[in-house]
C-alpha cells in the first residue's frame, strides 16, 4: 500500500516537472492562431514546424549555437579539473586556512547571482584592459565568469567523494612507488567520476542556459552573443512570436538532453554519493 502511494506521489510530481517542458513542445508546434487563442487547448490537430523554421532562419544561428557549445564545454572541462584538484587538495593536505576556506565556499553561494553582476561588470571591463580575451565582448569573459560560480558548489560536492576513498589506497600506492599525481589520475580520478559528472551536468546546464551574464558582458560583438540572446529576435514590442520562442527553446533543451544521456548511468550513481572501490 505504502509503495504504491508512493509511486502515485512521483508519478503527480514528474508530471508536474514534465508539464512546462510539454507545453513549450505544444507551443512549438502549434499554428500562429492557436498560439493566440484565448482558450488555449492542450493538443493541437493542426501541427506545424514553421515556427522551428523561423527559429533556424535566424541569421547566425549557428554561430551562436557553437558559442554556446564552446562556453559551456569549457566551463565543464575546467571546472571539473580545478574542483578535482581543489577537492584533493582540502581533503587530503593538511595547511593553516584549510578550514575557512572550506566556509569560504559555502558563503559564496549564499550571494545572489543579481547582486555581484554589476560588479563583475566593471570587474570584466578591468580585466579585458589586462587581456582582452577575457574581456568585455569576449567569450572568455563568459567563461571565467561561470567558473568563478561552478566551482564552489563543484569542489564541495567532490569533497564528500574524495573524503569517502579510504587513505589506505594511497599508501598503498605509495608503497608501490607511485606519485601523488600518478595516484590522483590511475586511481583518485576513477573513483571519484560519479562526482565529476554530476556537477558536470550543472555546470553544463548553467552556462548552456544563460542569459543574464550573456546579456550584460557581451554588449556589441554579435559575434560573440550566445544561443539564449537568438531568442531576443522574436521579442517584439508590438507582438511576441511565442511559437518561434518556444521552437528555439525547445531547439536548446536538446543538447542539455544528449549530454544528460551520455551521462545517465554515472550521474545517478553521483548524486547518491556513492564511490565503488
Amino acid at each position: 500500500m505504502k509503495r504504491g502511494v508512493a509511486e502515485a506521489i512521483t508519478v503527480v510530481i514528474a508530471a508536474v516537472v514534465a508539464f512546462p517542458l510539454f507545453w513549450m513542445v505544444l507551443t512549438a508546434i502549434k499554428p500562429t492562431d492557436e498560439v493566440l487563442s484565448t482558450a488555449p487547448k492542450p493538443w493541437t490537430l493542426r501541427p506545424t514546424f514553421s515556427a522551428f523554421a523561423r527559429a533556424l532562419t535566424v541569421q547566425d544561428f549557428g554561430r551562436y549555437f557553437v558559442n554556446s557549445v564552446v562556453v559551456a564545454l569549457a566551463v565543464v572541462g575546467l571546472s571539473m579539473l580545478i574542483a578535482f584538484l581543489a577537492a584533493a587538495a582540502l581533503t587530503r593536505l593538511r595547511f593553516r586556512g584549510r578550514a575557512t576556506m572550506l566556509v569560504m565556499l559555502l558563503v559564496v553561494q549564499m550571494v545572489p547571482v543579481e547582486a555581484l553582476t554589476v560588479p563583475l561588470f566593471f570587474l570584466m571591463r578591468s580585466v579585458g584592459d589586462a587581456v582582452p580575451a577575457f574581456g568585455l565582448n569576449h567569450l572568455g569573459s563568459l567563461v571565467l565568469v561561470h567558473l568563478a560560480f561552478s566551482l564552489p558548489f563543484s569542489i564541495w560536492v567532490l569533497r564528500g567523494f574524495v573524503a569517502a576513498v579510504p587513505v589506505e589506497l594511497e599508501e598503498a600506492a605509495t608503497l608501490d612507488g607511485a606519485s601523488r599525481f600518478t595516484f590522483l589520475r590511475r586511481v583518485l580520478f576513477p573513483l571519484v567520476a560519479p562526482g565529476l559528472v554530476a556537477t558536470s551536468v550543472l555546470s553544463f546546464i548553467h552556462a548552456w542556459n544563460d542569459f543574464l551574464f550573456a546579456k550584460t558582458f557581451i554588449i556589441s560583438a554579435a559575434e560573440n552573443q550566445t544561443l539564449p540572446l537568438a531568442l531576443q529576435v522574436f521579442v517584439k514590442p508590438d507582438q511576441n512570436d511565442w511559437g518561434a520562442i518556444m521552437a528555439g527553446s525547445t531547439l536548446m533543451t536538446v543538447p542539455v538532453l544528449v549530454f544528460f544521456v551520455l551521462v545517465q548511468r554515472r550521474l545517478v550513481s553521483g548524486l547518491a554519493g556513492s564511490v565503488k572501490g
